[in-house]
């Protein structure tokens, strides 16, 4: 059974965040006579005997050298064999997958040469749940991802090991396990497969999604850090943003404004107010977090391109038997969509640390020091402050642009890489950074809040402070700390805070 229904060169971002959330794909049959009119103009390549990359060639430096056709079949073997070569830690499983996903939906396409019955195994594992144990590290972007899906391609003909409903398996105990039999490669088959940018696309992709949520956690956080300090939504009028005209800055103060809208606590400061503007960690909110989700939006553009794009080469164009070798494995755009990615988590969390450290400093908030009802006796919330820091700091070292570093491969063959896949692994660390951020900055706003009881803020972020007060109590006095923190990431990974925050429309990154 499957929960959707997946159509090479046009999958939609909501049906690559539903894969990626645990969703069942399914391909398109209406592909299947392109990609056998592919097959059928490889094996009349193959018949003319002329030398043609990746068919009856060696591989990169190696182009040069002819393969008689007793050794076509060895020639795909070995080139997926000696290509796996991959090391560290396993890919988690549901980036593999969508990997899995991703190279499917681009050999469906018809212009790779591939068998039906290779995208047919590649689909049964998929729906069976068997995902190759690939090392998250070995490719440098270009030529593809060769060494991570070298390592998915060796799984399908039966090499390496994969995860399994029962457990990590061999890869051919866990084929047989359900009825499946190994690969034979034909012509091609091993080039394309392990040719091509699934592996940083996916991983991309899963930050993107990761990325999304986290935006619009912080923006609630956000909202609700300017109610605890007692900010002014003024900022959020529409006039300002409309006169300057980037769409993620107007949407972004839209939601801030409706997030606050019919705040008691606003309303009891909002005539003879002493201080004139807010500090730009509250002020510049829509600044900010606009030009990040108009960054998220930029990427997601790219990254979907990306997605229903044919990377591998040769690409085989059936309709005059003619295979073209070309360079559409330089994974350049999502080396840049990674950066991208990177940028806009590193800012989200930077400016939520600063509306923390506002929040504890009596002299800025006026509120008690540390957020505490008796500081120096109690430390409140002073470091969880430190923390947020720390996890800021961090990302602001991860954020440097991966796509500016190049590193000669293949005996100067490959002269320049992308370094896309360096760039997308760091991403889903640099989200989980950031989510911790704004975990603690929620705890510190709901602290806050409570400060001004019996006023209540807005509807939808009392029933955020609801949510968190049903999760972690009012800090009194000092207590073990870690696990309340546990608690709020959580919340904010999960996505609870932004389904608490209710009818409020948050926006997202889809182009």
């Amino acid at each position: 059974m499957t929960d959707m229904s997946l159509k090479p060169g046009s999958v939609s971002l909501a049906a690559l965040r539903a894969v990626y959330r645990g969703a069942m794909p399914g391909l398109d049959q209406s592909c299947m006579p392109g990609v056998k009119a592919s097959a059928e103009a490889v094996a009349r390549i193959v018949a003319r005997g002329e030398p043609v990359y990746g068919i009856n060639t060696g591989f990169g430096k190696l182009a040069s050298v002819r393969i008689e056709a007793a050794d076509l079949a060895a020639l795909q073997r070995n080139i997926v064999l000696s290509h796996a070569a991959g090391v560290g830690e396993p890919v988690p499983q549901r980036i593999a997958r969508l990997m899995m996903v991703l190279k499917l939906i681009s050999l469906a396409q018809g212009a790779s040469g591939v068998q039906p019955a290779t995208l047919a195994l590649l689909e049964a594992m998929i729906t069976a749940g068997i995902v190759p144990v690939v090392p998250a590290q070995g490719s440098v972007g270009a030529s593809g991802d060769l060494a991570p899906l070298a390592h998915m391609a060796a799984a399908m003909i039966g090499v390496g090991d994969c995860f399994t409903t029962r457990g990590v398996l061999p890869a051919m105990q866990a084929l047989h396990a359900h009825g499946l039999e190994p690969l034979t490669l034909g012509p091609k088959e091993g080039l394309a497969l392990l040719n091509g940018t699934q592996f940083s696309t996916a991983y991309a992709l899963a930050a993107l999604f990761e990325a999304e949520t986290l935006y619009r956690s912080a923006l609630v956080a956000g909202a609700l850090s300017t109610d605890a300090a007692k900010g002014s939504d003024a900022p959020f009028d529409p006039r300002i943003h409309v006169l300057r005209g980037h769409r993620g800055q107007i949407e972004t103060a839209d939601a801030l404004r409706n997030l606050m809208a019919g705040s008691r606590i606003r309303d009891s400061h909002r005539h003879g107010d002493a201080r004139v503007q807010d500090p730009y960690c509250l002020r510049c909110q829509p600044q900010v977090m606009g030009a990040a989700l108009d960054v998220l939006r930029q990427a997601a553009t790219t990254l979907q391109t990306e997605a229903n794009g044919v990377s591998d080469n040769p690409l085989i164009f059936a309709e005059d038997d003619a295979a073209l070798s070309g360079g559409n494995f330089h994974a350049e755009p999502i080396a840049f969509a990674a950066d991208m990615i990177a940028l806009a988590i590193c800012e989200i969390g930077s400016i939520s640390e600063r509306r923390i450290a506002m929040l504890i400093d009596p002299a800025l908030s006026g509120m008690p020091a540390f957020l505490t009802p008796k500081p120096g006796l109690n430390s409140g919330f002073m470091i969880p402050q430190v923390t947020a820091a720390a996890l800021v700091s961090e990302n602001k070292q991860k954020a440097h642009p991966a796509s500016v570093d190049s590193i000669p491969t293949s005996a100067n063959q490959e002269d320049h890489v992308s370094m896309a896949a360096h760039g997308a692994r760091r991403l889903i660390g640099m989200a989980e950074n950031a989510t911790a951020v704004i975990g603690i900055e929620l705890l510190a706003a709901v602290q806050g809040c409570d400060f001004h009881h019996p006023l209540a803020s807005s509807a939808p972020l009392e029933a955020v402070r609801q949510l968190v007060r049903s999760q972690v109590p009012r800090l009194d006095t000092d207590r073990y700390f870690h696990p309340d923190l546990e608690k709020a990431i959580a919340l904010v990974r999960c996505g609870a805070v932004i389904d608490a925050a209710g009818a409020i429309v948050l926006p997202g990154v889809s182009p």
